[in-house]
């Protein structure tokens, strides 16, 4: 009789256990969650400890995957920051908003510069708005300002549904820090000073010669070779020289708080700033953005977190970031807002392999995956990082190997709000949710086409059926020096020209087989080569089809530096300003 009253009471108190879950769970789902994402900028998949780094300490972005879903295959939708995280904000490829480049400026290079976001793309935060979030964002934008005048702001977070911005409209390059070799565009700046001296040591010799009677030449003749060189050396100057005042800024809203930006207290200010968002924002529900100016060259990091780490600068800067993540979320967690935050990790897109101060390596490691930032289609440069944590909503401390898109935060978060996606545009992103909870298995994506700016360079299918992921390479860079793994020589992949080999037929891998993509299949050793390259050549097809012209936002003259265009604390050219003081102690 004991035993079978233990045993009802053990039924009770199971069946009791389900109800309670159940019920947290469903009451958890009715309320409208706060919506935390933190994105790190060019952090490679192998750089943090729960997807295999046992030297870089990362133990908090270790937690949020203990305590959440982990995916194994989350992959950006540009191997680039402007158009992964156009891309990332709208549910859309960026060549569907004009954010894919068709020359060699694949990501905006200037504040002044009259591209960006266009404003009749919907963002999230926009999204979120309607259905009565307070939407803020800290730290990288990178999807420009202005686009007829220095405070027009039509490209700027809160014109495109963010109610707070803090931070930088660009992104940190080394020109933000001094005695660094330059990166913007260092070989036209290299070209420019170099025009700029030898016109000026014609002027000179030409000059000398006119004066001493060597040679004959009329003063017009001399005059304009110097007219040349003055607009040579204007251009360099002007535009390159004050790069640090022109890009390396920090704004508050509308308002530009540091021209240029002192980095040494940057990552103080950005984590005040998430904190107290999310202090003020307690009571009601929030979505916030936190996107890292970490771990982008130049790596700056605080003196607390320097020869730290064993791997060396770049591992300083990964496990600051960390500590900045476990920060902002014992911030949600003195608020009370665990259980109600649904939080998000993950990077914009894979790790810079060809980032190096002599033969010290400054970019990230892609594990076991081919490539890194910049190279079209390898999986190196675009699969990243993807954790998800919501207490009681989520389960804890699994993995899911299905294809999933940094665009599928979109429809997920705006299904959260209570929102409806826009009707009038294609969005490409999947709502992850039925996938995250296990209410389904496989991921809604059966192809995922890989841009290298505005370049189709690969395609990867999921064949649902057989549980095998085929992906078809059409270009892939060439690397240098021969068998290499990155672009040393030119310093950065590009996507057509001399730079690129074209395959026909493509390159073909079995990603579930050989996730390294070290071994392409042909029709010999692969009997259905042949067919898996029909259906992604009709998937393709069809997936133009869907594509439409748009005004290309990356063209030449909207990258071009525009003085006009300058966001300026002061009066052009004198744009200098620090209304942060000593406002924040340091880390």
């Amino acid at each position: 009789v004991s035993l079978l009253n233990f045993r009802r009471h053990l039924m009770l108190a199971l069946t009791s256990c389900l109800f309670w879950n159940t019920f947290d769970m469903s009451a958890a789902m009715d309320t409208k969650p706060n919506i935390l994402l933190f994105m790190a900028d060019d952090l490679g998949i192998g750089d943090i400890g729960c997807y295999g780094n046992n030297t870089i300490r990362t133990p908090n972005i270790d937690r949020l995957a203990s305590e959440g879903v982990k995916l194994t295959q989350h992959i950006a939708a540009a191997p680039l920051c402007t158009p992964s995280r156009a891309a990332f904000l709208t549910g859309r490829y960026p060549i569907r908003s004009g954010m894919a480049s068709s020359n060699r400026y694949r990501a905006l290079q200037w504040n002044s510069g009259s591209g960006g976001l266009p404003a009749d793309e919907t963002t999230f935060a926009r999204l979120l708005q309607k259905q009565g979030y307070t939407t803020g964002l800290t730290g990288k934008w990178h999807q420009g300002v202005n686009c007829e005048s220095f405070n027009d702001h039509c490209h700027h977070p809160l014109n495109h549904g963010f109610d707070y911005f803090y931070g930088m409209p660009f992104t940190l390059i080394n020109n933000c820090q001094e005695n660094k070799p330059p990166e913007l565009d260092a070989a036209l700046q290299a070209k420019l000073w170099l025009y700029s001296q030898l016109i000026a040591l014609a002027v000179f010799t030409l000059t000398a010669g006119r004066l001493t009677g060597l040679i004959s030449i009329c003063w017009k003749t001399i005059v304009c070779f110097t007219l040349v060189g003055c607009i040579f050396f204007l251009s360099w100057y002007s535009s390159y020289g004050f790069v640090q005042y022109w890009n390396c800024i920090l704004m508050r809203n509308h308002d530009i708080t540091e021209q240029p930006m002192r980095l040494e207290r940057t990552a103080s200010l950005m984590l005040k700033e998430a904190v107290s968002f999310i202090k003020i924002n307690r009571h009601r529900p929030f979505l916030l953005f936190v996107s890292f100016l970490h771990v982008h060259t130049p790596l700056f990091t605080t003196a607390r977190f320097l020869r730290k780490s064993r791997h060396g600068l770049y591992g300083d800067n990964v496990e600051e970031m960390d500590w900045m993540v476990g920060k902002i979320l014992d911030a949600l967690d003195k608020e009370g807002l665990n259980n109600n935050t649904f939080t998000y990790f993950a990077s914009d897109h894979g790790g810079q392999l060809d980032a190096q101060d002599g033969s010290a390596q400054l970019g990230g490691w892609n594990g076991i995956c081919k490539g890194g930032k910049g190279m079209g289609g390898w999986e190196g440069g675009i699969r990243v990082p993807g954790i998800f944590r919501w207490p009681g909503v989520l389960p804890a401390g699994i993995a899911i190997n299905e294809p999933t898109s940094l665009m599928d935060l979109y429809p997920t978060i705006v299904d959260l709000a209570g929102g409806t996606l826009p009707q009038d545009r294609v969005i490409d992103g999947w709502n992850l949710m039925p996938l995250l909870q296990g209410s389904v298995q496989q991921s809604e994506h059966e192809f995922l086409f890989h841009y290298c700016g505005s370049y189709l360079h690969a395609v990867r299918w999921h064949q649902k059926d057989s549980g095998a992921i085929w992906k078809a390479h059409y270009v892939t860079p060439v690397f240098h020096p021969p068998g290499a793994g990155a672009c040393y020589d030119r310093g950065f992949c590009p996507c057509f020209g001399e730079g690129v080999t074209h395959h026909d037929p493509p390159l073909l891998f079995d990603l579930s087989r050989d996730p390294s993509e070290a071994k392409p299949l042909t029709a010999e050793t692969e009997p259905l080569f042949d067919t898996v390259i029909r259906r992604i050549g009709r998937a393709t097809a069809e997936h133009r089809r869907t594509l439409t012209p748009v005004p290309e936002q990356l063209s030449f003259h909207n990258m071009m530096w525009k003085p006009w265009l300058q966001p300026c604390c002061g009066t052009f050219p004198f744009c200098w300003c620090d209304k942060e003081g000593d406002s924040t102690d340091s880390l």
